[in-house]
Order: structure tokens, then C-alpha cells, then sequence
């Protein structure tokens, strides 16, 4: 058995952790964040490391990681459905028209709009090293909540510390600031035992300069329990070849159901490492930038190279978030 495997950056190359019924994964982009807890824990721990440090320098240096072994559960509970409610829509702070369909395989995002603004990297210290992850901020009742992979702020059991949000990033550049986070959470099946199906991470970072992060930036909206195989666009911050975690990047197309392994949305999508927990939208808006978050950049099949995978955004990331808002 093949465990799942992440991307590298700069290297282009997979380095497999495990095994995983016989099937060889990779995860698109990895990052990690540091320590909280979980919405069935005793609650999320305060971070105690600043961001002060992220210079310019540091976060262009900092590397994607493995993703390790996803753990028994995601064998043994392998092609059962995640739980679903009822469809919920949570609208963003200012609102588009809806889908425009362009088919994207990997490309800059050169539409402008709101997506510019909430969508950004995010810089961790995991095992000693500097990582980044992508995030997207999104509405929220204490407007300082952001979503991304569960592996961006856990792995391998160990949170990740310094966890910082930096949104709009662009070429070294923090235009809109860098906030740290004063938790991070993630879904009860990943910090359990880290099933694919559910990962799914969150952050409530801190005010900056007396301001909290969707007053400066704006937040997307969210939909949870919706139908698969709707129009989707991903974006995200790969940094492995070919791409260097420079400029925002996305792919969009018609979504499908993962028929292998998973319960996930699959997009057609070269992404690389570093793009993990890059928001997923439906109803999305070219012109506006804005639409429904529906998933995370998650993991890819290294035999499908051109396929990403996203969780289905069920009752568990719905708990999730609201748990994330409402701290």
C-alpha cells in the first residue's frame, strides 16, 4: 500500500509518506499553521509566536511540505459519504452575479475584484521549517475568519506555530498586512486521524493596527451541503514547479465527484504544492471576484497529475466554521 505524497517545492518531484489501499496520493499545495484545537476539543490554544518576523526574504524562501501518512481512518471509512444537512448559502460582504464560465486549467488570476483581496498565502514554522499554505478570508461574525486545508494548520499530530495570513500577497509583498492568528481549528476527523475527506482547517486571527481582517479586506461567502458537480473555480498559491508562489493562480471549470477513493470534488488543475487550502468557489463572479466558498485545495492523485481534489464542505466544515466565527 502508497500513502499519500505532497509536492516539493522547487523540486517537482513526490516524495511518498505511506500507503493508502494500494493507490499512490500526492497532496496539491501544503503549509501548515500552529496549534489550536478542534471544534469537539476543549478549545484551541492561544499561539504565542508573532509574525513580526515574516519578512519579504523569509516568505519567499518558505517550502512546501510532505503530507504524511493520512492515518487509519481514511482507509477505513474510504467511499462512505460525509455527512450532509441542509444546504446552506452565506452571501459575501458585496455580491456578484454570479457564475461566468471560463475553463482554466492553471493560469494567473488577472481579473482583479474581491478575490485579490481575500484570497492570500499563509506562512507557518512546522518541524523547524518555514511553510506556506494558501487561505481565503470569509464572512464571518467576528470578521476574522479563514479558511483552509486542515493539513495547513495541523500534520502529523503536531500543530503548526506562527501561523500568519498575509492576503493579496503579490511577489514578497504584504499590501493589506500580515495578521497572526490567535487560533486555529480543524475538523475532528483530521485531528483525529487525518481522513482526507475532512480536510478542512480554519484560523480567527488577530486584530491589526485596531482593525479586524474582513473591514480591511472583505469576506467571500460559503455554501455548505450543496450539490456536486456544479461550475467551480479554485485558486490558490502554488510554489513547486512550474510556478513559484509569486502571483495568485486559479483553474475553474465543471467539477466532478471523486470516483476513486474519496467523497471529494475533483476540478481539471495543474496547481501545485503550496496551493493547499486555496478556497474553492461556486456562483463565482469573474467580474466582481467574489462567490460561494465550497472547498479547499486538498490533495491530487500522482497519477493524475492534472486533477485536483477539494473536500465536500458538509455538516463537519459547517460546525467547523461556526465554531471558528463565533470565538
Amino acid at each position: 500500500m502508497t500513502y499519500p505524497r505532497h509536492i516539493r517545492k522547487g523540486a517537482g518531484a513526490l516524495v511518498a509518506t505511506g500507503t493508502l489501499l494500494g493507490l499512490v496520493l500526492q497532496t496539491a499545495p501544503a503549509s501548515a499553521d500552529s496549534g489550536a484545537g478542534t471544534p469537539d476539543s476543549a478549545g484551541p490554544t492561544t499561539l504565542q509566536e508573532r509574525s513580526s518576523g515574516w519578512t519579504a526574504e523569509r516568505m519567499r524562501s518558505a517550502t512546501s511540505l510532505d503530507l504524511p501518512d493520512v492515518g487509519s481512518g481514511a482507509v477505513k471509512d474510504a467511499g462512505k459519504a460525509v455527512p450532509r444537512g441542509e444546504e446552506l448559502r452565506i452571501p459575501p460582504l458585496v455580491g456578484g452575479e454570479g457564475d461566468k464560465a471560463s475553463p482554466e486549467g492553471g493560469g494567473a488570476w488577472s481579473g482583479g475584484g474581491d478575490v485579490t483581496e481575500t484570497t492570500g498565502r499563509v506562512f507557518f514554522k512546522y518541524g523547524g521549517k518555514d511553510a506556506s499554505c494558501s487561505g481565503n478570508a470569509v464572512t464571518s461574525d467576528n470578521a476574522s475568519t479563514v479558511m483552509t486545508a486542515g493539513h495547513c494548520v495541523k500534520m502529523q499530530g503536531k500543530w503548526h506555530t506562527d501561523w500568519t495570513f498575509v492576503p493579496g500577497y503579490h511577489d514578497g509583498e504584504a499590501p493589506h498586512g500580515k495578521w497572526s492568528a490567535g487560533k486555529t481549528l480543524t475538523t475532528p476527523q483530521w485531528d483525529a486521524g487525518e481522513d482526507m475527506d475532512y480536510d478542512v482547517g480554519a484560523a480567527v486571527v488577530k486584530p491589526l493596527d485596531g482593525k479586524k481582517l474582513t473591514d480591511v479586506v472583505g469576506g467571500q461567502g460559503l455554501s455548505f451541503n450543496a450539490p456536486y458537480n456544479s461550475t467551480m473555480y479554485a485558486f490558490g498559491f502554488p510554489a513547486a514547479d512550474p510556478y513559484d508562489g509569486e502571483e495568485l493562480t486559479y483553474c475553474s471549470g465543471r467539477a466532478f465527484q471523486d470516483f476513486l477513493l474519496s467523497k471529494d470534488h475533483a476540478l481539471s488543475c495543474d496547481m501545485t504544492g503550496g496551493a493547499s487550502g486555496g478556497p474553492w468557489f461556486t456562483e463565482f463572479d469573474e467580474a466582481s471576484g467574489t462567490g460561494l466558498q465550497s472547498s479547499v485545495n486538498s490533495f491530487k492523485y500522482n497519477f493524475m497529475p492534472n486533477a485536483m481534489f477539494g473536500p465536500y464542505f458538509g455538516e463537519d466544515a459547517q460546525t467547523l466554521y461556526e465554531t471558528a466565527q463565533s470565538s
